[in-house]
């Protein structure tokens, strides 16, 4: 055997170690996913973003006091195109996210987006079906996602007024909100580069919202207050 044929037998041996290694450890993800979704390669991948977050981005979080079962509106702020992936690996049940049309057309996501029955929203033409999409979705008992900045955040941009959805949607479907605020993420306002810029990401809890009919602008100032702090201008 020559030395070139030498080093192509260890090229191919580490290779296939290391695909061999991706597949065992894919293969046995599914028992850290936090939630079941009901199809093992969904409880597979939920497990590899689970460890993705946990231990790549440091993800330390508080307990989200979601219900075991029953609508749930969790309403978070929005930094980067890391954040749905850290919801994901903090909440013990599937998430339902309300997310802008222009993403949910990215060909080579759409097909996993629509197996997590993601709402798409239409912000130029008729966004009030996704408004009656997530009321169906709260009926079904269903826990749904809202970043009520409507947009990410960009570094030094200070406080973004939060928009009303997220308060007219639960008091019009009479269920709680479950306050979440997303910190220590780098890159903010991007969407690929915080995926691999590694973090000491963190996820603070609030306690349950109850938001009536009357009470939506308060709703609105208790969240925004929640996300930025008194202090934030």
């Amino acid at each position: 055997m020559t030395d070139q044929e030498s080093v192509n037998m260890v090229v191919l041996s580490i290779t296939l170690a290391l695909v061999g290694a991706g597949w065992v450890g894919f293969r046995y993800s599914g028992r850290f996913a936090p939630t079941d979704w009901g199809r093992q390669w969904m409880n597979r991948l939920a497990g590899v973003n689970f460890l993705f977050c946990r231990h790549y981005h440091r993800f330390h979080w508080e307990r989200i006091e979601l219900p075991n079962e029953g609508p749930a509106l969790l309403v978070s702020n929005h930094l980067s195109g890391l954040d749905p992936l850290l919801l994901l690996a903090a909440a013990r049940r599937p998430l339902r996210f309300v997310i802008a049309r222009e993403e949910y057309q990215r060909w080579w996501l759409r097909w996993l987006l629509d197996l997590m029955r993601v709402i798409p929203v239409d912000r130029s033409s008729r966004p009030e079906q996704a408004f009656y999409a997530a009321r169906q979705a709260l009926e079904s008992g269903d826990v749904v996602v809202i970043f009520p900045q409507g947009r990410m955040q960009c570094p030094n941009e200070g406080k973004i007024p939060l928009k009303r959805g997220a308060a007219f949607l639960a008091a019009g479907s009479n269920v709680h909100i479950y306050p979440v605020r997303l910190s220590g993420i780098h890159h903010l306002g991007g969407v690929f580069r915080p995926l691999v810029a590694r973090s000491h990401s963190k996820l603070s809890a609030g306690s349950p919202m109850v938001c009536e009919k009357h009470q939506q602008a308060d709703c609105i100032e208790e969240l925004s207050k929640f996300f930025y702090g008194d202090d934030c201008s």
